[in-house]
């Protein structure tokens, strides 16, 4: 009864594990739902309209304990069942390694700041931030969506690809902000805003993304001929990371394409279409 009991509840948080039930999808739209509500919860208390009246103040708070009762009964359950999978399968050991992976964390981090509040007894407003963390979980709840499983794989294979690309792109930013920075600092007006190399990162970034807040620029000869080859270069490498992703997603929409296939009419075997191109 106790096992059943313990795959049963497992099955109804875990979908893209155990199967795909009536019930598993209505908690787990549930949970999702909650989610969405509480990062909505969490922006409107900002809005000094929405926490002015002591009405107010306790419809968020109530709402936030609601929430929290059930983000922690259901944190205590995935825990309690975690040691049903094999690699969890320890009583102890299983439950304890469960805690620590990375979905388990973000549970326990979407109801750790209420806790941190009612222990501690402080109002810790800056740790309402990770109150935000919950929408992270939208993420671990839709795991088993097959969507989301495309998107884990193209950057699981691609994964060597976009780490070059960062590396180049960074070495890029330290490369032209070292460049505009001996260019103008001795300027007699940007001697004032490039005042260090890392000072010069934050013009680096900003020119190179194309965005150009206009707050840094160069005004010498040789720095604005510095700066139209960075800016020209930057163009190219910033679109590497954006045709590697959609070469891996192309790449993994060919792979999941369902291939045409047809009975043979005198011995019934299916042929492979595309194979039979191919040969």
């Amino acid at each position: 009864m106790y096992h059943k009991t313990k795959e049963k509840v497992h099955g109804l948080l875990h979908p893209e594990i155990v199967g795909n039930k009536n019930w598993d999808k209505v908690i787990n739209v549930f949970i999702i739902v909650l989610i969405i509500l509480n990062v909505i919860a969490v922006m409107m208390e900002t809005v000094p309209g929405f926490h002015d009246e002591p009405h107010e103040k306790k419809f968020f708070r109530y709402f936030d304990l609601v929430s929290v009762i059930i983000f922690t009964v259901e944190y205590v359950l995935r825990v309690w069942s975690s040691n049903h999978e094999l690699k969890y399968r320890h009583s102890i050991k299983g439950r304890l390694k469960y805690m620590v992976s990375p979905g388990a964390l973000i549970d326990l981090i979407a109801i750790l700041p209420f806790y941190l509040h009612a222990i501690i007894g402080l109002d810790l407003r800056i740790l309402r931030i990770l109150r935000l963390m919950r929408f992270f979980r939208l993420f671990r709840l839709t795991a088993y969506m097959k969507s989301t499983h495309v998107i884990i794989n193209v950057f699981k294979t691609r994964k060597n690809e976009l780490l070059l690309s960062l590396i180049l792109v960074i070495f890029l930013i330290i490369l032209s902000s070292s460049a505009i920075y001996f260019a103008e600092h001795d300027h007699p007006v940007n001697q004032y805003k490039f005042t260090s190399i890392p000072a010069t990162i934050w013009w680096s970034v900003v020119t190179l993304t194309t965005t150009g807040y206009g707050d840094m620029y160069p005004m010498t000869t040789f720095g604005k001929s510095m700066a139209g080859v960075i800016m020209l270069t930057g163009v190219a490498f910033f679109a590497l990371p954006a045709g590697i992703i959609t070469a891996g997603f192309l790449e993994e929409f060919r792979k999941n394409k369902k291939h045409p296939n047809t009975k043979c009419p005198h011995c019934g075997k299916i042929i492979d279409l595309d194979d039979s191109h191919d040969h």
